[in-house]
């Protein structure tokens, strides 16, 4: 396998000919339920196979959450490795929502996981956690760039215990959101048409003009749908940097399965209603 180009410009490539909506696999076993799928390794492959000839060659990302994966042990983590090579054969990008954050050899450990080109899980791009120092994510910096993968950093996340350490105040004054949308502008810097190291910033939050989120790399937005932020939202909360927004969309598509043609019908609706948004703006 050759290395690939960028992800930040396959993402540009891919967000300006499908649009930028990003649609997540996240099998609760709840939705499994509302599916008629049994909470098993049967049910859990039939959901996300399901998923992706209904998403794969409409949206532009898949992000598929592996902790739903995971529970089911090897098995699982065995559903979600077909996903994953579905997925990006019908040219979508994943994502792979795993939130890994660790130092030294452990994080180089999870970087081997998903970024490197050779591994059964290579993702696009993977989502992590800076709360060990943002330093720490340098493996997977380091990976992701010698294999043309992206990472989704922690920034400034929907729920609402990730307040008290992302606007936590630092000595200089900045707070630690701020901090982390400042890094990644860093590591993007020059990078054109798109930086491949992103930010992971809420659809709910709100007015966020005192943040600079220009940071030269995409910004994944979860909270559209069900957690209760609308595609018109979007230019409000992200401003001028809205067109480099990756909304999330997960249980807003999914609750319409197991039937393909209304998954890939709620799947064009909101990527219409995003691309009208995102271009109004």
């Amino acid at each position: 396998m050759t290395v690939l180009e960028p992800f930040g410009a396959r993402l540009r490539r891919a967000m300006d000919e499908r649009g930028p909506l990003c649609v997540g696999i996240d099998p609760h076993a709840s939705l499994l339920a509302d599916w008629g799928l049994n909470d098993d390794v049967a049910g859990l492959e039939r959901f996300s196979r399901t998923v992706v000839e209904a998403v794969a060659e409409r949206a532009a990302v898949l992000k598929p959450q592996m902790a739903f994966f995971e529970r089911f042990g090897s098995r699982g983590v065995a559903v979600l490795e077909k996903s994953v090579e579905e997925a990006r054969a019908a040219g979508a990008l994943v994502v792979m929502d795993a939130k890994r954050g660790d130092i030294g050899s452990t994080m180089a450990a999870y970087a081997e996981t998903f970024l490197h080109k050779d591994a059964p899980l290579f993702s696009d791009a993977l989502t992590v956690s800076p709360y060990l120092g943002y330093g720490s994510l340098k493996p997977a910096v380091d990976l992701a760039r010698e294999n043309g993968a992206g990472l989704f950093v922690l920034a400034l996340t929907s729920n609402p215990e990730g307040g008290e350490v992302q606007h936590a105040v630092r000595a200089d004054g900045r707070n630690v959101g701020a901090t982390m949308l400042a890094h990644l502008s860093a590591e993007n810097a020059g990078e054109r048409p798109l930086g491949s190291f992103g930010a992971v910033v809420g659809a709910t939050l709100g007015d966020l003009s005192s943040y600079d989120l220009d940071i030269d790399g995409p910004l994944l937005a979860p909270g559209i749908g069900a957690q209760g932020a609308t595609p018109a939202d979007l230019p409000r909360v992200f401003g001028a940097a809205v067109r480099n927004v990756v909304p999330n969309v997960s249980r807003g598509v999914l609750r319409h399965g197991p039937d393909v043609a209304a998954l890939r019908t709620a799947t064009d609706r909101f990527a219409e209603e995003i691309g009208a948004a995102v271009t109004a703006a």
